[in-house]
Order: C-alpha cells, then sequence, then structure tokens
C-alpha cells in the first residue's frame, strides 16, 4: 500500500500571520519604495494618493518625494493591469507581466461588456486606438471623442474600454501633488518606456503565479484567479506543484505557497496599522475572511467600485478612516466596528495623527476623533 503523505492544516490565524508578514505589515522594514513595489507585487491605485500611503504604512523610512522620483524617472509606472484596475508596479516587473495579464484583462473586458463585446471589431478598432496613443499623450475623454467622430452610430464606451484593455497603456505623471491628475494622460507603454524583450508567456505565466505566492501566500488556485482576474491559472498551479508546498485550510481547501516564504507562528505581535483605499491585502484573495474576520465586504467595498481606508487591530481589520481638512486643520477620523480595548485606542490614535501629518502636510494642526462604534 502506497503511504500517504500528511499535509499540514493552517488556521486562519496563521494565514492572517502569514499574509502580513508578506505584505510588510507585521513590521515596518528598510526597503527601498522599489523594493516595497516589486515585493508587494504591485500596488492598487485607482487614485493617486492610496499608494503613497501605502508604502508609508509599511517603510521605516518614507516622504512622498520619494515614489515621486521613482516615477519621474519612469522606473514606476501607473496601469491598467490585474482585474482591469489601476495598479502601480515597477516599470521592470510591468514589462515582463503585462503579456501573461493580457488574458485576465481580456476576461474582465468581456465580463465588463457582455453581448457588447461581440459587437466589437477588435482587431481594426485596436490599430485605430494604438495609432491614436502613438501621436502623443492624451486622456481616455479625448480618445472617446475621436471615437465618437470616427464612428457616430457605434458604441464608443465600449470601444474605449477595449483600448483600455488591450493596447498596453501607462498613464503619464504630471506635477500634482500625488504624481497624476483626476483625468491623468495615457501613453503606449513601448514610447514611455522603450522597448524591452519580454519573457516567454509560459515562463511569464509560471513566474506570475510564484509571485503571486511570495506576495499572498498561502493561496488557492480561486485567490489567485481573484487577484488577477486571470481564468486559467489552475494548469500552472498543477505544474509547479512538485515545486510548492501544499497545506489545508480549516475548511479543507488545498492551499499553496513557496517552501521558504514566511509562515510566523499564530501569536507573532501585530501592530497597529492603518491602510489606504483599495489596499490589495484586503482585495487580493477570493475568501477574504484572513483580514476581514467576519466583517461583511460591504462595509468597505462600496458602489461605483469604491472601497474606504482601514485600519488593523492585531492584525484583523477593525474599522475605517478618513481626513477631513479645513483651511487650518486636519481631522483623522476613525470609525471602530466594536469597543476597542484601551491600549489598541491608544495606539491607533498615535498612528493616526502620524499619518494625518503624511496626508495633510500644509495642515497647521493634526487633531484625531475616534466616533462611536459602528458594528
Amino acid at each position: 500500500m502506497a503511504k500517504t503523505t500528511a499535509v499540514r492544516t493552517i488556521t486562519l490565524r496563521e494565514l492572517n500571520r502569514a499574509t502580513l508578514a508578506r505584505q510588510m505589515l507585521v513590521a515596518r522594514e528598510n526597503k527601498t519604495p522599489l523594493q516595497a513595489i516589486e515585493r508587494l507585487f504591485g500596488m492598487q491605485a485607482q487614485s493617486p494618493r492610496p499608494p503613497f500611503v501605502g508604502l508609508w504604512t509599511r517603510l521605516a523610512k518614507f516622504e512622498r518625494e520619494d515614489l515621486l522620483g521613482l516615477v519621474e524617472r519612469r522606473e514606476v509606472v501607473r496601469a491598467t493591469l490585474m482585474r482591469v484596475t489601476i495598479h502601480l508596479l515597477s516599470a521592470k516587473d510591468y514589462v515582463r507581466f503585462r503579456a501573461a495579464l493580457q488574458p485576465a484583462l481580456t476576461a474582465g473586458l468581456r465580463s465588463a461588456l457582455g453581448v457588447r463585446f461581440a459587437k466589437l471589431d477588435m482587431n481594426p478598432l485596436l490599430r485605430e486606438g494604438r495609432a491614436f496613443f502613438a501621436k502623443e499623450p492624451a486622456t481616455f475623454s479625448e480618445l472617446r471623442s475621436a471615437l465618437v467622430k470616427a464612428h457616430p452610430k457605434a458604441d464608443d464606451r465600449a470601444m474605449q474600454y477595449a483600448v483600455r484593455a488591450q493596447v498596453p497603456l501607462v498613464q503619464v505623471p504630471s506635477d500634482a501633488p500625488w504624481g497624476w491628475p483626476g483625468n491623468a494622460d495615457f501613453a503606449l507603454a513601448e514610447t514611455w518606456l522603450g522597448e524591452h524583450d519580454a519573457p516567454k508567456l509560459g515562463d511569464a505565466t509560471r513566474e506570475l503565479v510564484l509571485r503571486y505566492l511570495a506576495a499572498f501566500g498561502p493561496a488557492t488556485v480561486r485567490d489567485a484567479q481573484a487577484w488577477s482576474g486571470h481564468p486559467g491559472l489552475a494548469p500552472v498551479f498543477e505544474e509547479l506543484r512538485p515545486e510548492l508546498v501544499v497545506l489545508h485550510d480549516e475548511k479543507r481547501r488545498e492551499l499553496f505557497d513557496l517552501p521558504k516564504a514566511p509562515r510566523p507562528p499564530a501569536d507573532v505581535e501585530v501592530p497597529v496599522r492603518l491602510l489606504p483605499e483599495f489596499d490589495n491585502v484586503l482585495l487580493a484573495h477570493a475568501d477574504r475572511t484572513r483580514v476581514l474576520g467576519d466583517v461583511p465586504k460591504s462595509k468597505i467595498f462600496l458602489a461605483a467600485a469604491r472601497a474606504l481606508a482601514t485600519f488593523l487591530i492585531d492584525g484583523m481589520l477593525a474599522g475605517t478612516w478618513r481626513v477631513e481638512r479645513t483651511k487650518t486643520k486636519a481631522t483623522v477620523v476613525l470609525e471602530p466596528y466594536r469597543t476597542l480595548p484601551k491600549s489598541a485606542q491608544r495606539a491607533l490614535e498615535e498612528e493616526a495623527s502620524r499619518v494625518g501629518r503624511f496626508v495633510e502636510r500644509g495642515a497647521g494642526d493634526v487633531d484625531v476623533k475616534v466616533a462611536k462604534p459602528s458594528g
């Protein structure tokens, strides 16, 4: 009879600690912003400011200008990537993984457009979109105007979305305080970054899975597909199985991990952490209970693809925060879901005061207000 190899069970709390350790949330680390962005495997950046706050909360030393400098030197780009959403990625990783993420972008496009997708004459449309952005950087509002002029009876919004998802484009920074204006110009990636040799697609897709596990593991196949939007990663996991550690969670689901990746004990202490809107630690798994616990997703993920800024207590989601600003003062408003222990509330208020000074450095004064628990 063949010997059966026991598979270790990993608890929810151990999953929490493993993910937070990889996401640089157990302790602020002495990494450069570029090293952090590559270790985190990108940062969701629906709005320009959140990645700055995300780096501030993870790094021992970080100033706004540190990231702005990387953007100006074209070492970091902001582009449509995972889940057809805007992410911040190193230029090196963008070049390496853009083609590997194309199936995710196409799947997201099909899902968003539904029956409208089949009505698009894709190849001529993409040639037209590429030619439009090849002339000079432009906004998608300007692209839509050009499409309406050229195709007055066509579905201009569907065509615009198709160009965004299919043509490799990056956002052009400006002198805005957080690097980009609200309606940023886009440029062809090959123009902005120059021509680069990308790896073979199969190699890049394998590395995509390994980098995901390094940043967010242990994880299921469904987790990786939810993070990336890529619908076809199961065969890649099977190919990689001999190289990976296989675990079970408390619901007997199969999770994969890198053999040498950190998996700290469940009792490792985690300090208070304030996360920005759209932080990937809350978005990178199909099952988000490893950080959300029993908090309903509707508490933080709102209509129109909005996500609130949040804070963690003992590594778990415990509430939301926002900054209210007047001409002379900024107030960080904390909204816990439950009554907090006094020591945790003191630590939270201190951290909130620091993040308030970082975000609103022009404010003459920064206050902290703790609202009544909303849970």
